[in-house]
């Protein structure tokens, strides 16, 4: 849950630093998870930002879907594809294959 002394921002880094390698969740699950359901654009907004701290793999969040939507975001078009896969996972189209066996709900893995 989000803490009160801490940004919201400062909140979706603390939960994407402890996405396991090989594991991705979503937009939606990292807001719902902070207690802002709804918010998933604005967690999108904090991970854009967190491109210049090299400690955020934001490349684990992806959209509900499974889909790379945030890849324009990261250094080059297959920065954020060429990151899952170097972990194991395979993209096809901008879409993780097996999403759900992949897939880390943040509310089920930190109770």
């Amino acid at each position: 849950m989000k803490d009160k002394k801490t940004s919201f921002f400062e909140d979706v880094y603390a939960v994407v630093k402890l996405i396991p390698k090989g594991r991705v969740t979503s937009y939606g699950a990292i807001a719902s998870y902070l207690g802002s359901k709804g918010s998933a654009r604005m967690v999108g907004w904090a991970l854009i930002a967190s491109h210049p701290l090299t400690d955020i793999p934001a490349w684990r969040v992806v959209n509900r879907n499974g889909l790379l939507t945030g890849k324009q975001h990261f250094e080059n078009a297959n920065a954020m594809q060429n990151a899952l896969e170097s972990e194991g996972l395979t993209i096809i189209d901008d879409q993780i294959q097996d999403f759900e066996k992949h897939f880390w709900d943040p509310a089920k893995e930190l109770l």
